[in-house]
């Protein structure tokens, strides 16, 4: 009964409304006649390809992007510091040496050659506090990807409501057509009407300056339609020089009844900033983890092989291992002074996951609540459209037999134009929430 229900309001205010628009595919195509120099090529853009085509324009998703490639730059290095250092060393030197002792004569030999070539490893074979700076700085990658995410979405969501943004505005022009079309007729009766002796001048009069208040609005229209064309390609970042045409149209559609406990169960599941936040609480304890390990002992081992000698075909191989265990003791309160820093950190993102569970509960809430109550505003401005075509027709009827003047058929005209404008916005704010609910729930991919 609901779809019933559903698809007799689309077909009722696409009748009314006059509008040819069609849901197909969308997909980049021209028109019939070829194209001349001067003719842009035609963009044909559904709903869905909008929302598709800012993910991969968008500059701000692409700035995120890079941000990604930084946070893994930042965790090669302190892989780094957990990997082998290798260094070679190679050296040319003429020295003198003292061979003197104490209590006797200096002595000083003269200059000798001396050549040295050596390769230093050294690993650090325990150290707690490394491991968590890494272990942190993959925590900063996976928030790096979920901000671009968050960011993604919010793109697509941006792009859909223009999109809808540009689709009113193409229906008040269609709206405005056919006030237009309505005042025309109605200026025709009148002039008929006088050349009978039936009306007055005044009334051909006033039905010419209705006429014209209307086409001054719908020139209005036609550039706010325009506009939003504008709007909509520079929100995708497309190239201004195309001749954009939209295949979607707005519509009542079917959207799942559930509970708000369903809907918000949904949001927890699947919303990017719920993650993006709990991952953020994540790096904030490695970094605390990482910094209170300092005060435990570190392990590193090292060793050196080389050649030494006066002469370059005379070197000796010499090496050297040692095993060396850092154990801090006392650095002057720095150290306490970064955990109780890295503390309040920690504190502040647990305060700040409870706050998007709040932003996450309230934006779900509000869009389901618009949701339900833009769906009862399209069925009462459907009727209200009804009955005040039908007082349109009564109007006319009364003036076309003399009974009325034609301020009751400009009055009639008024409230039909009125009426169509609330089907518009009833329309769009049905869609709108639609799209803000998805987006509340992380589900912009099910429109």
């Amino acid at each position: 009964m609901q779809s019933s229900a559903c698809t007799h309001g689309v077909w009722f205010w696409s009748l009314i409304l006059g509008m040819g628009l069609a849901v197909v595919p969308a997909s980049w195509a021209g028109t019939d006649a070829p194209l001349t120099s001067s003719d842009p090529p035609e963009l044909r853009l559904s709903l869905r390809d909008a929302m598709e085509a800012a993910v991969d324009q968008n500059p701000t998703i692409r700035l995120f992007k890079e941000r990604i490639g930084q946070a893994q730059d930042v965790a090669n290095t302190q892989l780094g510091e957990l990997l082998p250092n290798l260094s070679g060393r190679l050296s040319g030197a003429r020295r003198r040496f003292f061979t003197g002792s104490f209590g006797g004569s200096p002595t000083v030999t003269g200059p000798k050659d001396f050549y040295e070539a050596r390769a230093t490893l050294t690993q650090n074979v325990f150290s707690l506090s490394l491991i968590q700076k890494w272990r942190a700085a993959k925590a900063g990658v996976d928030v790096a990807s979920l901000n671009a995410e968050v960011t993604k979405r919010d793109s697509m969501a941006t792009v859909g409501l223009v999109y809808l943004e540009t689709l009113r505005a193409m229906a008040a022009v269609d709206a405005r057509k056919a006030d237009v079309t309505l005042n025309e007729e109605l200026l025709r009766l009148a002039t008929e009407r006088k050349a009978a002796g039936m009306a007055t001048s005044l009334d051909v009069t006033r039905s010419k300056v209705q006429l014209e208040n209307v086409r001054q609005q719908l020139l209005v229209a036609e550039n706010d339609r325009d506009r939003a064309k504008l709007n909509l390609i520079r929100a995708i970042g497309l190239s201004f020089d195309v001749s954009l045409t939209l295949t979607d149209e707005m519509s009542l559609v079917a959207v799942p009844d559930q509970t708000i406990a369903e809907a918000l169960a949904v949001a927890q599941e699947h919303r990017t900033e719920l993650k993006v936040q709990k991952t953020r609480e994540r790096l904030a304890a490695l970094t605390l983890s990482s910094v209170t390990s300092e005060r435990l002992p570190s392990v590193q081992a090292s060793g050196d092989v080389g050649m030494i000698g006066n002469q370059i075909p005379d070197m000796l191989t010499t090496d050297n291992v040692q095993v060396l265990m850092t154990v801090p003791i006392f650095d002057g309160g720095a150290r306490e002074g970064r955990i109780s820093e890295s503390r309040s950190v920690v504190r502040q993102e647990a305060i700040k996951t409870q706050d998007v569970q709040y932003q996450v509960s309230l934006e779900v809430r509000d869009a389901m609540l618009t949701l339900n109550s833009s769906r009862q505003q399209v069925a009462v401005a459907e009727e209200g459209l009804k009955l005040a075509l039908t007082e349109l027709a009564l109007s006319r009827e009364r003036f076309a037999v003399g009974v009325a003047t034609n301020i009751e058929v400009t009055d009639a005209q008024t409230r039909v134009a009125q009426a169509r404008d609330n089907i518009i916005e009833a329309l769009f704010r049905y869609n709108g929430s639609r799209i803000n609910l998805a987006r509340a729930q992380g589900r912009l991919e099910d429109l």
